[in-house]
C-alpha cells in the first residue's frame, strides 16, 4: 500500500489558486536572510515546522495570508 498525500492548494488575496511550493517558502526566507547568520538547515527546519502546521490543519484549500502568518511567527 501507498500513502497518497493530497496536494495543498493556496488560495492567493485575487481568489487564484496554486499548488502549494515549498520553494516559494525557502526562497523568500532565503532572501529575508541572505545578509545574516542563518544557516540553510535552519531555513529548512523552520519551514518543516510551517509545512507540519499546514498538514496538521487537515484543509486542502490555505489562504496565502494564513501562510504568511505562519511565516512571520516562526
Amino acid at each position: 500500500e501507498k500513502v497518497e498525500e493530497v496536494p495543498l492548494v493556496i488560495v492567493k488575496k485575487d481568489g487564484s489558486r496554486e499548488v502549494y511550493q515549498r520553494s516559494k517558502i525557502v526562497n523568500g526566507f532565503l532572501k529575508a536572510c541572505e545578509k545574516r547568520p542563518v544557516s540553510m538547515k535552519q531555513i529548512d527546519v523552520v519551514v518543516d515546522e510551517i509545512e507540519k502546521d499546514l498538514y496538521n490543519s487537515m484543509e486542502k484549500e490555505i489562504d496565502s495570508k494564513r501562510i504568511g502568518e505562519l511565516v512571520m511567527k516562526k
